[in-house]
C-alpha cells in the first residue's frame, strides 16, 4: 500500500541533487560587478562565513590577482569585500581552489 502512495507524488528530479549538495538558500556567496565610471568596475563579494577572516583572504586576493580591494562593514550584510576591475570567475575558481566554497555555494551576478 505505501508503493501506491509514492506513486501519487509528483516527481521531483532535483530532490536527490539538492539533498547530496546540503546547500543551504542562505549560505551562498554573492559575486557581484558594479559600474563605476567608464570602464572601471567594482567585483563584490557577500556571505562570507563569520569563520573566515576577511582580511587574511582580501590580501591573499591582491596578491594572486594584482588589484586593490577593501573590507566594507554593513549593518544588513554583513562584511563586504571589495576588489577593483572584474574579477569575478577568478574570484569564483580562487575561493573553489582554497576549500573555502564550493562550486554550488558561488553565485556569480551581472552582466
Amino acid at each position: 500500500m505505501a508503493d501506491l502512495e509514492d506513486l501519487n507524488k509528483p516527481f521531483d528530479p532535483f530532490a536527490d541533487v539538492e539533498e547530496e549538495q546540503g546547500v543551504n538558500p542562505t549560505n551562498y556567496l554573492h559575486l557581484r560587478i558594479q559600474q563605476r565610471n567608464g570602464r572601471k568596475t567594482l567585483t563584490t563579494l557577500q556571505g562570507l562565513p563569520k569563520e573566515i577572516d576577511s582580511k587574511r583572504l582580501l590580501k591573499a586576493v591582491k596578491k594572486a590577482f594584482a588589484c586593490n580591494g577593501t573590507v566594507v562593514e554593513d549593518e544588513e550584510h554583513g562584511e563586504i569585500i571589495q576588489m577593483q576591475g572584474d574579477q569575478r570567475m577568478k574570484m569564483a575558481e580562487f575561493l573553489v581552489s582554497e576549500g573555502i566554497a564550493k562550486k554550488a555555494e558561488i553565485k556569480v551576478h551581472g552582466f
